[in-house]
């Protein structure tokens, strides 16, 4: 005979697995604060070399004033623009990570809760349905 509580609990196990519970699940070797700094770390690198293509691609465009201009541009200032706009950069980035992963973990830790819940309800279903066999 079909046991079709059973039947709703695998359905329902069997979606989160397929959908969203393969990265979750994933998520959960981690420490949230092992995986949250894994994460900002890749956004501040991301970034950095995000950054230093933009700088290129400005240095590029603007080659023919920068070699016109080579003896009189003062350095100092320009280094100083650059720096701060690559800290203001990092700081945005790696700061939007750590708020956005932190959330993104925390989610899917209740999840994950929700996941092992039904897991529990599956197996008191099976342990019921084997006393009565």
């Amino acid at each position: 005979m079909l046991n079709f509580k059973k039947i709703r609990l695998m359905t329902k196990l069997a979606v989160y697995e397929n959908k969203d519970g393969k990265e979750d699940i994933h998520l959960s070797k981690y420490y949230k604060t092992d995986y949250v700094r894994f994460q900002v770390l890749k956004s501040i690198i991301t970034a950095t070399i995000g950054y230093g293509l933009i700088i290129g691609l400005i240095v590029f465009y603007r080659m023919e004033y920068l070699i016109k201009n080579a003896v009189v541009l003062d350095y100092k200032l320009l280094g100083t623009y650059v720096l701060g706009f690559y800290l203001m950069t990092i700081t945005i980035f790696g700061l939007g990570a750590l708020v956005g992963y932190s959330m993104k973990y925390d989610a899917s830790r209740k999840k994950l809760s929700r996941y092992f819940r039904l897991l529990k309800r599956l197996e008191k279903v099976y342990n019921e349905s084997s006393h009565d066999s």
